[in-house]
């Protein structure tokens, strides 16, 4: 199946839902027309079957020939046959647009997703961002389908009705148009009664959620202490609450039911009375027929009514579900990279000139004035304590965020005019925690290379100090890492990553706190590792162990953002600053 081409959110700029939903639909409008057409044939044996009931009765009753006993049974008979046909025909034409209009909505969440900021992910939770791919396009599919097969219906049974009783006792619909209303707003208000019941009762519930995901969160706690019955005791209050709720809104919802349902009744019998004396006494020339189908009608039509009343929540679910994805749509945080200059040679020359950040623009400064030369091949290591900028110039580096004042230039080039897509592609990061995806070996090593072969794969996995651990493994390169790697240790983890950087052959190579979760062992072969990923790159650590950057060609030493000292291990030592009180305070 195709996919709807070109992105969708250029249209999302704070409009009416109801018009970007049509926006969304603009492509399916002749499937939609049909579906309507293919509905109202359908479903015309609801609003036909009154008529034709009354026909028959006055065919019976006056006696009339028995071909238009025949002749009425056939209408009936062919509309229902048409049912079949009809409904298929529906469904393919209005579910069919709106599963791929949700899967077009998915689509462009996701390429939405990857051109915002950084800057952005950061704000914004990814569970939520989720959400808003999963639930809320759900929630618009659900929306537009039961409106459009509740909706169609009563709009359809109320037309066709009305349109009936304006033919066949056109003195009677004056009294249709305003007793059906009437009655169907009754029926309503008792409903809308249970509302603040149901609100009661879904806030237990999720009072109850809360619960039972902090007492899975706090398993291992309650374990160590002992403290079963007390978690215990805790869910048991909520799931107390939710029982007397739900009794409740049950017995209210019987209630009410009942009282709407009798309501409802006792105004068609009274519309059967009332129809019943008119033909009595000759008031409106009126036949046996016309009072049964009058009274047929009066229930169907209030039916439909109430209906549309009740669409409300379900309209307002689909809408406000609009507006979330809009939140992400319309977002102006991008990452623009459309008319730069592409990259398609690196040489590893970096250049900060007095570079400026900051996350807030009234908050403090996370990188002041900082100013360095990188030769290509050279190995700078960040180092500092937490908060002095050494995360904000690793993610300058890579282009996640821009500097608010200087400029970086690549081989030259400032960085502001190029494409950084192109840029990344001859980059590699290397992060503390290792982002491993549910998939093989094989592929999370070669992820996002279009060609590579097993050999390639073993020559990556060899040289990160991995391919003895994967060789043991039980299905070797195809073992599924499960999600985020969980069915290996940190270690065999970071390997991999490692490998994942090798196989690209990056021209430049970010460490970020590469080794420090890791116990001596895992650390030893993952150092060895490192130091063959590092030739001939021009690298940028940063690492909390000082032992572990000893051999970095200089050392940039960083406090609030700002540059203390730079300098080879050995220089820094023999100054006695910043750098050899850090060496000091590990050591001590």
């Amino acid at each position: 199946m195709a996919l709807p081409q070109g992105p969708l959110e250029h249209r999302y700029r704070g409009e009416h839902p109801v018009r970007t939903l049509a926006y969304l639909f603009r492509e399916d409008r002749a499937r939609l027309l049909v579906a309507v057409l293919a509905f109202g044939v359908k479903h015309s044996p609801v609003w036909l079957l009154p008529l034709v009931t009354a026909n028959i009765i006055d065919i019976v009753v006056e006696q009339r020939p028995i071909s238009d006993l025949a002749t009425n049974i056939a209408v009936l008979t062919v509309v229902l046959a048409l049912n079949y046909p009809m409904h298929l025909l529906y469904i393919r034409c209005l579910y069919g647009s709106v599963r791929r209009t949700g899967t077009g909505l998915r689509s462009a969440l996701c390429r939405r997703m990857q051109e915002l900021s950084i800057g952005y992910h950061s704000r914004v939770s990814a569970s939520a961002l989720q959400t808003k791919v999963i639930r809320d396009v759900e929630n618009i599919e659900t929306s537009v389908q039961q409106s459009s097969d509740n909706g169609l219906n009563a709009v359809m049974t109320l037309a066709g009705g009305l349109a009936v009783i304006g033919l066949r006792v056109p003195a009677a619909l004056p009294a249709f148009l305003i007793v059906v209303p009437a009655a169907a707003l009754l029926v309503q208000r008792l409903r809308a009664r249970l509302r603040s019941h149901n609100a009661q009762f879904r806030r237990e519930v999720e009072q109850l959620s809360s619960r039972v995901g902090e007492m899975t969160s706090l398993i291992p706690v309650t374990r160590a202490h002992g403290l079963e019955r007390t978690a215990v005791a805790r869910v048991d209050g909520s799931l107390r609450s939710v029982l007397t709720a739900g009794l409740r809104l049950d017995m209210l919802n019987g209630h009410f039911g009942a009282l709407a349902w009798i309501l409802l009744q006792a105004l068609g019998i009274g519309c059967l009375a009332l129809a019943a004396l008119v033909a009595y006494y000759a008031w409106l020339p009126m036949t046996p027929g016309d009072v049964v189908m009058l009274s047929t009608f009066f229930t169907t039509l209030t039916a439909s009514m109430t209906v549309l009343m009740g669409l409300t929540p379900i309209i307002t679910k689909g809408l406000e579900s609009v507006r979330s994805l809009g939140e992400v749509l319309e977002d102006p945080d991008l990452e623009v990279n459309d008319g730069k200059q592409r990259i398609e040679k690196v040489g590893g020359r970096i250049d900060f000139e007095r570079v400026g950040f900051r996350y807030d623009t009234e908050g403090q400064a996370a990188v002041t004035g900082f100013s360095l030369s990188v030769a290509p091949g050279e190995t700078i290591a960040l180092v500092g304590a937490s908060g002095a900028g050494k995360s904000t110039i690793l993610n300058l580096l890579i282009g996640f965020i821009r500097p608010v004042s200087g400029r970086i230039t690549l081989d030259g080039r400032d960085m502001a005019t190029l494409d950084l897509r192109s840029y990344r592609r001859f980059l590699s990061v290397v992060p503390q925690e290792s982002v491993l995806f549910e998939g093989t070996i094989r592929e999370n090593v070669g992820y996002g290379l279009e060609t590579v072969d097993e050999e390639q794969v073993r020559r990556a996995l060899r040289d990160a100090n991995a391919l003895e651990f994967v060789d043991r493994l039980p299905s070797g390169l195809d073992t599924v890492v499960g999600e985020r790697g969980a069915r290996l240790s940190g270690g065999q983890r970071q390997r991999l990553a490692i490998a994942r950087a090798l196989i690209r052959d990056p021209r430049i190579l970010v460490l970020d706190e590469a080794t420090s979760a890791l116990d001596t062992r895992s650390e030893a072969l993952v150092q060895e590792a490192m130091s063959r990923l590092m030739r001939g790159r021009t690298v940028f650590v940063v690492a909390h162990r000082l032992s572990t950057i000893r051999g970095a060609d200089r050392i940039v030493v960083m406090d609030q953002g700002k540059v203390l000292e730079i300098g080879s291990h050995e220089e820094l030592m023999r100054g006695g600053g910043a750098y050899a009180r850090l060496q000091k305070n590990q050591l001590g």
